[in-house]
């Protein structure tokens, strides 16, 4: 794949992720907003309206670690970098995104066994009995892709710093 229409599917990747976390968080934001007023105005607080948020909560979280992934925005420490040369920093930037992938798709294993354990058991939220499992998949989704990210990340050069 050459350089531009890999550069293009990364930018639409990252719109589609964007603008989806982005009206999750307008959706939260409302949803929080009607709660507090019909609880201290009204005194009828949304029904549920909790568990829609710790829902919308966990989406976006999740959605956003590809997105983090991909901008290579996760907390890192530079401690050695202004000690070794360019070439040992793209040795270790490799390293550390292939350590990274393994500890996603190792990530990705746990909670594809849980989410199936959740999904068995029919688990669902106390008062909307809302189905816990697809929100768990959707979670070993995003950290997967997450792992192929890093994959990516590993064979492309690394960011000038």
């Amino acid at each position: 794949m050459n350089q531009t229409r890999r550069r293009i599917w990364e930018k639409r990747a990252d719109d589609v992720l964007g603008v989806a976390a982005s009206a999750i968080l307008f959706s939260m934001m409302t949803l929080t907003f009607v709660d507090v007023v019909m609880r201290y105005v009204f005194n009828r607080p949304l029904r549920g309206g909790f568990e829609l948020t710790e829902l919308m909560l966990l989406v976006l979280i999740f959605a956003g670690l590809p997105l983090v992934t991909h901008a290579g925005e996760h907390v890192t420490m530079d401690l050695i970098d202004r000690f070794v040369g360019p070439r040992l920093r793209a040795l270790q930037f490799r390293l550390v995104e292939l350590a990274c992938a393994g500890l996603m798709f190792f990530l990705t294993w746990l909670m594809w066994r849980k989410a199936g354990t959740i999904a068995g058991y029919g688990d669902t939220t106390d008062i909307l009995r809302i189905p816990v499992g697809p929100f768990v998949y959707f979670m070993t989704a995003m950290i997967l892709v997450s792992g192929l990210v890093h994959l990516f990340r590993a064979a492309s050069p690394p960011e000038k710093t």
